[in-house]
């Protein structure tokens, strides 16, 4: 799979992923109290935002035909 993600939607992908994980961190160590299930979710799309953002490959953007590199 070539690199189909860039420029602004990479630094987003990274920024909200990263903002994802400190938060679902938090709710599960008890600092928020958002719930178990909100939590794992919040770590688990962050993680795939900052995995598909410094990757720049996502394979929903491929199936789409989406590409933000240029």
């Amino acid at each position: 799979m070539q690199k189909n993600v860039g420029g602004i939607d990479r630094t987003g992908r990274i920024v909200i992923g990263a903002i994802a994980v400190l938060a679902g961190i938090a709710a599960l160590m008890g600092y928020w109290t958002v719930g178990i299930v909100t939590a794992v979710i919040a770590l688990v799309i962050g993680a795939i935002l900052l995995v598909t953002g410094t990757t720049q490959k996502c394979p929903i953007n491929d199936a789409a035909g989406v590409d933000t590199t240029e």
